[in-house]
């Protein structure tokens, strides 16, 4: 199958996948589900661990996926505060700014040249942020004060942080440590659970987990499904194209995600809101594939 076809696939799970943590959030607390959703995707990532070729890990590799899934735990409920917080429609294009902050952290940290293309992406995602924190309010500054007073916009920015690290060192696993596929679903839903488990037993106030388990248990279960896909999905595309490119068509999913999702949970102002999605996932790409 062609890499291009399993990145579809996984930006379809991925779209899914949100849509139904929105509904699942409306009642759920965002450390609730995470946990139970991290137990559930342990017990399906059990099979992996009988094809892993032992004898091909490396206690570095271990190590740095261990490392990268204490990132990728934090961002994911990051993630999931923001949207809790915020409209399904307004949360999601937000981390398609990734790319841009990428690009513009090698500028200043590395001093790397920006290409013109890349400017040119980073405007298209300026611009589109503009556009989404309209709400039509008055005054050319007015989105970016309400940008800045929102907390739910907070979460997502820290998520994003994270996922930049988490996207290269995905890329760094599967290639430089030539951690296998297997070996990566099993070990990091393994240490996702006990990340989320560490949280829940810090934070126990914020968790009830019974009552969670019994409200909604059914719904995260089949969220589990569909996670598994679409995080296999993904890592088997990145292992075998360009993290680029597969990234450029995996954006596709927060587009049908605010556009279904913000129809279904009857967002406001959904055709500007998709309008700034798409400007913004132009510009992602425009980052990502030169």
């Amino acid at each position: 199958m062609e890499w291009y076809i399993i990145a579809l696939i996984a930006a379809f799970f991925s779209a899914s996948a949100a849509i139904l943590e929105k509904k699942i959030l409306f009642k759920e607390k965002a450390l609730s589900l995470s946990l139970i959703l991290a137990m559930f995707n342990l017990v399906l990532a059990i099979p992996f661990f009988f094809f892993i070729d032992y004898t091909l890990l490396s206690a570095s590799g271990i190590s740095v996926l261990f490392f990268k899934s204490i990132l990728g735990a934090v961002a994911f409920l990051f993630v999931m505060k923001g949207i809790k917080n915020l409209d399904i429609s307004k949360a999601l294009p937000l981390l398609v700014l990734t790319p841009g902050l990428v690009a513009f952290s090698a500028f200043i940290i590395l001093g790397e040249a920006l290409k013109l293309i890349e400017i040119g992406g980073m405007v298209l995602l300026l611009g589109g942020t503009y556009i989404l924190q309209l709400d039509n309010r008055r005054g050319f500054l007015s989105p970016w004060k309400s940008f800045i007073k929102v907390k739910g916009n907070y979460y997502i920015i820290l998520a994003l942080v994270l996922f930049t690290i988490t996207s290269i060192l995905d890329k760094a696993l599967l290639q430089n440590y030539k951690v296998p596929l297997n070996a990566f679903m099993g070990f990091q839903h393994l240490f996702f659970a006990i990340v989320f488990v560490f949280l829940a037993i810090i934070y126990s106030r914020g968790v009830s987990l019974k009552k969670s388990f019994k409200f909604s248990w059914k719904l995260i279960a089949i969220l589990a499904v569909i996670t598994i896909v679409y995080r296999y999905s993904y890592l088997y595309a990145v292992k075998i194209a360009p993290v680029a490119l597969v990234l450029s068509i995996k954006r596709i999913s927060v587009f049908f995600a605010v556009l279904i999702g913000g129809k279904l949970f009857e967002d406001r102002s959904l055709t500007r809101r998709c309008i700034a999605t798409a400007i913004m996932i132009i510009g992602a790409i425009l980052i990502i594939a030169n």
